[in-house]
C-alpha cells in the first residue's frame, strides 16, 4: 500500500518534468498544459468521498484492488496517448483510482492496526505520501534525459500491479456490517464543491485574487459545500436518514482538529514546496533533476519526524506532540526566511531538515489524532472526509503564498531601461527575467530578478512560519492531550463502534 501511494504522488511531481516535453510531442497549447495537472488534481481531491462511501458500503479491499487497476490501466494510456485530448481523458482516470488509493490505504490503518500500532503506520504513511516529492523530478528528469518520454508514465505500472498482488493476498476484506445509502444528493454536492473551490483557487493562484472568474468559483465552491453540510445534517437527524458522511464524526475534538491541524500543517509546508524548487532552479541554476535532489533533506527529516511520532505521542501526548511539530516547523521556516542568494548550500539543507522533522511529527500524531476516533465502521467514509479537507490545504496555500511571492518580487524587481515587451515578460516570473536577462546580456537584469525572488520567497516563508505558530496555538488551546475514545467507548456519533466484516 505504501509503494501504491507513493505511485500516486509521483504521478503529480513527475508531470511537472514532463510537461515540456508533452507540449512537443502531443502539440499541446498552454490551456492543454493547465489541465494536464488540473484535472488529476480535481478529480483527485472530488472523488475522495465518493471512494469512501463505496469502500464502507461494498468492501474496502475491492474498491482498492479496483483502483490499483484502474492506475495501472490510467498510467499506460497516458504513455501511449495520441493527442491532448486522450492524455486529459487518462489523467482523469488516473485522479479517480489515486482518490481509491488514498482513501482505502489510509482507511485500512484504522481497521488493520491497533490504537497502539496506528501512529507509527500512520507516520510511515505520511513519509510516502512526501517520498514522492524529490523522486519525481529526479527519476522523471532521468527518464526523460535517457529513454523514451511514456516511460514517464510506464514506471507505475509494474508499482501498481505489485500493490495488487500486495493487497490480494496480505489485507482482509473490510466494509461497513451495515451497508451505508447511497446519497446521490450528498455526493453530488460535495464533488462540484470541491471542483469548484479548488479550481477557483488553483484559478487565483495563476491569475492573481483579483480574478473575477476565479473568485466567483470559490464562493460558488464554499456554497455548494455548505449545502452538502446542511444537507448531511438533516439527513442524519431523520430517523430513516442515511448521510454519505455522518456529520456527528466532527463532535469529536480529537477528529476535527485532528483534521483541521493536518491541512494548517500542510499549508505552511507549500511555503517551501512551492518556492525552493524555483529558488533552486532560478537562482542557483539547478536542473529539475537536481532540484529534486537538494529537496532530499526535506524528505529525510520528514521521515525522520514522522517514523518515531507514535513513540513520542505516547510518552507525551498528541497535544504536546502536534505543538513542537508546529514550533519545530516554524522555528525553520523563519530560518529560511534568512535564506540568501549567496546562501550555502549547507545552511539551506539544515533549516529544511529542521522543517521537515516538524511537519513529520505534527502531521503524523494530527492524522493518527483523527484515525483514532473513528470506528472501524466509519473508517473508508472518516478517511475521505479527512483527504478531501486536506487536499484544500495545497491549493490555498499555493494561492496565497503565490501572491505573496509575486508581489514582493514585483516590488524589488528592478527593470529601468528594459524595453517594454521584455520588462512584461520579466514581470511574468523569474524564469521570464532570466530568459531576458540572457537575451539581452543583462548582468544587471539577472542579479536583480534573484534578488527580488529571494525577497519573495523570504516573505512567503514568513506567512508560512506565522501559520505554523497559528497551528501551535490551536493545538494547546483545542487538540485532546490523548485519544478520547477506547475501544470500548463510543464513537463520535454516539453509538458503539459497529461490527465490521472482515474475511
Amino acid at each position: 500500500m505504501v509503494m501504491a501511494v507513493v505511485a500516486v504522488g509521483l504521478d503529480a511531481t513527475v508531470l511537472s518534468v514532463a510537461l515540456p516535453t508533452l507540449a512537443a510531442k502531443l502539440h499541446a497549447s498552454e490551456s492543454d498544459l493547465q489541465w494536464f495537472s488540473s484535472s488529476y488534481l480535481l478529480v483527485l481531491a472530488a472523488a475522495m468521498l465518493p471512494a469512501g462511501l463505496l469502500g464502507d458500503r461494498y468492501g474496502r479491499k475491492k474498491v482498492l484492488l479496483s483502483s490499483l487497476a484502474l492506475f495501472a490501466m490510467g498510467s499506460a494510456a497516458c504513455a501511449v496517448s495520441p493527442s491532448s485530448g486522450v492524455f486529459i481523458a487518462a489523467r482523469v482516470l488516473l485522479g479517480l483510482a489515486g482518490a481509491g488509493i488514498v482513501v482505502m490505504s489510509l482507511s485500512a490503518l484504522a481497521v488493520l492496526f491497533s490504537e497502539q500500532e496506528r501512529p507509527r503506520a500512520v507516520g510511515m504513511w505520511g513519509a510516502a505520501t512526501f517520498v514522492a516529492l524529490p523522486i519525481g523530478p529526479i527519476l522523471g528528469g532521468w527518464l526523460l534525459t535517457h529513454y523514451w518520454w511514456g516511460w514517464v508514465f510506464l514506471i507505475n505500472v509494474p508499482v501498481a500491479l505489485l500493490g495488487l498482488i500486495a493487497t490480494f493476498a496480505l489485507v482482509p476484506e473490510s466494509r461497513a456490517h451495515e451497508r451505508p445509502g447511497l446519497d446521490l444528493v450528498g455526493v453530488a454536492l460535495s464533488v462540484l464543491g470541491l471542483v469548484a473551490l479548488i479550481y477557483g483557487l488553483i484559478e487565483a493562484g495563476q491569475h492573481g485574487w483579483g480574478d473575477a472568474t476565479a473568485l466567483l468559483e470559490m464562493v460558488c465552491g464554499v456554497a455548494l459545500l455548505a449545502g452538502f453540510f446542511a444537507w448531511e445534517r438533516r439527513l442524519s437527524r431523520r430517523p430513516d436518514g442515511q448521510p454519505v458522511l455522518d456529520v456527528a464524526v466532527f463532535r469529536s475534538p480529537s477528529y476535527t482538529w485532528g483534521v483541521i491541524l493536518a491541512a494548517i500543517g500542510i499549508f505552511a509546508m507549500i511555503g517551501v514546496l512551492f518556492t525552493m524548487p524555483q529558488y533552486f532552479q532560478g537562482v542557483l541554476g539547478a536542473s529539475a533533476m537536481g532540484s529534486g535532489l537538494k529537496l532530499l533533506p526535506l524528505i529525510g527529516g520528514l521521515v525522520i519526524g514522522a517514523v518515531p511520532a507514535d513513540r513520542v505521542a505516547r510518552l507525551l501526548g498528541a497535544k504536546v506532540v502536534v505543538a513542537l511539530g508546529f514550533a519545530m516547523l516554524a522555528a525553520g521556516l523563519l530560518i529560511g526566511a534568512t535564506t540568501s542568494v549567496g546562501s550555502a548550500g549547507l545552511f539551506v539543507a539544515a533549516w529544511m531538515a529542521l522543517v521537515g522533522g516538524g511537519m513529520g511529527l505534527a502531521l503524523a500524531t494530527s492524522l493518527s489524532a483523527a484515525l483514532s476516533e473513528l470506528s472501524e465502521e466509519q473508517s473508508g467514509v472518516g478517511a475521505a472526509a479527512l483527504q478531501a479537507i486536506n487536499k484544500l490545504g495545497g491549493p490555498l496555500g499555493t494561492a496565497i503564498l503565490g501572491s505573496v511571492l509575486s508581489s514582493a518580487y514585483l516590488a524589488h524587481l528592478n527593470l529601468s531601461g528594459v524595453p517594454a515587451p521584455a520588462a512584461t515578460a520579466a514581470r511574468q516570473s523569474i524564469f521570464g527575467a532570466i530568459a531576458v536577462a540572457h537575451r539581452l546580456h543583462s548582468a544587471r537584469l539577472l542579479g536583480s530578478a534573484h534578488t527580488a525572488f529571494v525577497n519573495g520567497m523570504d516573505l512567503a516563508l514568513v506567512v508560512s512560519a506565522c501559520v505554523a505558530i497559528a497551528g501551535i496555538a490551536l493545538a494547546v488551546v483545542f487538540l485532546p492531550r490523548t485519544s478520547t475514545l477506547t475501544a470500548t467507548e463510543q464513537s463520535p456519533a454516539g453509538k458503539k463502534p459497529a461490527i465490521v466484516a472482515v474475511t
